[in-house]
C-alpha cells in the first residue's frame, strides 16, 4: 500500500533538481548528475569570524573589522550567486520544499568540519513571524534543522526561540537598518544556562539575524552561538 501511495505521490509531484529544477530520473537523487558536477562550496581564506572570502593576508571581512558580532563564528556553505537565488526563492514560496534534503545534506557534509569542533549542544532555526509563517505555509529555517538534525544527530528545538514582533523584509535595508528592523523581535521560551547553540538559516548577509538571534540566547544563558547558513550574501 505504501509502495503504491509513493509511486503515484512521485508521479503527480515528481523531485526536481534544486539547482536546474529539472525532474530527477532517479527518485534517491537529490541533485542531477549534470549540476552535482557543478556544485562548488565557498573555498580558500575565509573570515575567521562569519567565514566570508577573504585576501590570503587577511583574517577577518571588512564588515567584522567593522564592529563586533554577538555571534561566536559562523559559515555558509555556498555564495548567493542568481543560480542559488533562484533556487531559495522556488524552496521558500513556490513548494520545492524537498530542496530543503540537498541544502541540509550539504551543510551536513561542507560543514562538518566546523559542527565537529563546534560541538553544538542544540540547533535552533531562525523563527518566522506568526503571520508569515501562515501566508508561507512553513517556515525553511525550521526545515532545514530538522532535516539536519537527521543527518548529524545534534538535537534540534524549533519553539526555543519566537518571533514576537513582525518586521519588514530585510532586502532592501542597509546593515543600520537591519539590526534595527530585527530589535527585540525575538524571545527566547526557557533559560539555556551553559549551552552551546547553532542557529540555522538560509541565508547570511550582514549578519544581523544571526547578532539578533545570539543576542537573545546568550541572555537565555547560552555560552556560544554559532550560525550554519546554505548561502553568504553580499553585505
Amino acid at each position: 500500500m505504501k509502495k503504491t501511495a509513493d509511486f503515484l505521490l512521485d508521479m503527480l509531484y515528481p523531485k526536481k533538481c534544486p539547482l536546474c529544477h529539472q525532474i530527477l530520473k532517479e527518485k534517491d537523487r537529490l541533485i542531477c548528475p549534470e549540476c552535482s558536477g557543478k556544485v562548488r562550496p565557498i573555498s580558500g581564506p575565509r573570515c575567521m569570524k562569519c567565514g566570508r572570502p577573504v585576501k590570503m593576508e587577511e583574517e577577518y571581512c571588512e564588515d567584522c573589522r567593522k564592529g563586533a558580532h554577538h555571534f561566536t563564528e559562523g559559515r555558509s556553505i555556498f555564495w548567493y550567486g542568481e543560480v542559488w537565488r533562484q533556487s531559495l526563492v522556488r524552496f521558500k514560496y513556490y513548494g520545492c520544499r524537498e530542496y530543503g534534503d540537498f541544502y541540509a545534506k550539504a551543510m551536513s557534509v561542507f560543514g562538518n568540519k566546523y559542527l565537529v569542533r563546534w560541538n553544538p549542544d542544540l540547533i535552533v532555526p531562525v523563527p518566522l513571524h506568526p503571520r508569515k509563517k501562515r501566508m508561507r505555509g512553513f517556515n525553511q529555517a525550521a526545515y532545514l534543522a530538522e532535516r539536519l538534525s537527521v543527518l548529524t544527530g545534534i538535537p534540534w528545538n524549533g519553539h526555543l526561540v519566537k518571533k514576537i514582533r513582525s518586521t519588514r523584509s530585510q532586502k532592501k535595508l542597509n546593515a543600520i537598518q537591519r539590526r534595527q528592523n530585527l530589535k527585540n523581535a525575538y524571545q527566547v521560551t526557557e533559560k539555556i544556562p551553559g549551552f552551546s547553540v547553532l542557529v540555522v538559516d538560509d541565508v547570511y548577509t550582514t549578519g544581523s539575524t544571526a547578532d539578533a538571534m545570539a543576542m537573545c540566547l546568550l541572555e537565555a544563558g547560552a555560552e556560544k552561538v554559532y550560525f550554519l547558513t546554505i548561502c553568504a550574501g553580499r553585505a
